[in-house]
């Protein structure tokens, strides 16, 4: 059983990373288009992202690329989602850890 649980803990920090990738990917597709005058990607997909484990992501794809740092919802939520996420991700890597 306890095999299964660790499976299931590195599947876990699997995804949080992977989805911290694609959200901070996110940020830099969505500041290319808005360069190019292109289809936005919504304020509310990018903050959906955040919430789903991409913080950080997200909180790296503002500061690197210089995109919604503006924004009063993201400068709030953003910063909170990323100390979120880094301590979902520090607790699972501990877990994993103690159990070896």
């Amino acid at each position: 059983m306890q095999e299964y649980i660790r499976m299931i803990e590195m599947i876990v920090i699997l995804f949080i990373g992977l989805m911290n990738v694609y959200t901070c990917h996110l940020y830099y597709r969505d500041k290319q288009y808005s360069r190019t005058g292109q289809y936005r990607i919504s304020e509310r997909k990018l903050l959906q992202a955040s919430f789903l484990l991409g913080g950080l992501g997200a909180f790296l794809g503002m500061r690197f690329f210089r995109h919604k740092t503006k924004h009063r919802k993201f400068q709030f939520w953003i910063p909170i989602t990323a100390v979120f996420t880094v301590g979902v991700w520090a607790w699972l890597v501990m877990e994993v850890l103690q159990s070896y």
